[in-house]
């Protein structure tokens, strides 16, 4: 049976059609500017950006001890851009993921002889030169470009506070890093002169080529 739909049943039934086909093309048009805006707004997001320094910062003096038991000094870093971070292999989740991404910056900046690695500990009594020595065996650290230091628990300490982390004024409970210093996911780019020129989160998966470019910038410089 054929319905008839020329009579006012089906003048009603076309218009409802109308009105039916032109809610489903708003509805559309509204979902492809929402997906757009939403693909914008995460793309924004995910570009990596610098954190700049609170405060003029500078690699302070100091002598501490490579995982290989070579003494190491700020003089033996004269002239050399430096990728720094902070770590102690106790630390299972935060620390093994920017030592990763550490590693990744040492991968990219292979052909760049004045680029130089740098981690610090932040638990000395634990992070001895051999437990360092493991540590940077795991993540294939190159033992003549990234340097891995121990040393005196105050020196360690004094060097991360004066030159790159502030320490929580607060102690947060939930914070296991030893020292409680903020911002201890970050790797802090240091020029040739020893000023410390940006911070990027170690925990991005993007930050290494931000690094590797920053680092390829500073040593173009003077």
């Amino acid at each position: 049976m054929i319905s008839n739909l020329s009579g006012p049943a089906g003048a009603s039934q076309r218009k409802e059609e109308r009105l039916f086909q032109a809610a489903v093309l708003v509805l559309a048009i509204i979902a492809g500017v929402g997906s757009w805006l939403a693909a914008t707004a995460l793309s924004r997001h995910d570009q990596v950006r610098g954190i700049l320094p609170d405060r003029p910062r500078q690699l302070v003096d100091f002598s501490l001890v490579d995982r290989t038991g070579a003494t190491v000094t700020q003089a033996d870093l004269k002239g050399k851009v430096l990728a720094v971070n902070f770590l102690f292999t106790g630390c299972t989740l935060t620390c093994s993921a920017v030592s990763k991404t550490m590693s990744e910056i040492q991968q990219l900046t292979t052909n760049q002889p004045d680029v130089r690695l740098i981690s610090l500990t932040v638990d000395p009594r634990t992070d001895t030169p051999a437990n360092l020595a493991k540590w940077g065996m795991r993540y294939g650290a190159d033992t003549n470009r990234w340097l891995l230091l121990s040393g005196r628990k105050a020196a360690l300490h004094g060097l991360i506070g004066a030159s790159f982390l502030n320490t929580n004024a607060t102690a947060d409970p939930f914070n296991s890093m030893p020292g409680n210093f903020d911002g201890t996911e970050r790797i802090a780019v240091v020029d040739k002169h020893g000023n410390v020129r940006v911070f990027f989160d170690g925990l991005r998966a993007d930050t290494p080529a931000a690094v590797a470019e920053q680092l390829a910038e500073l040593e173009q410089e003077p």
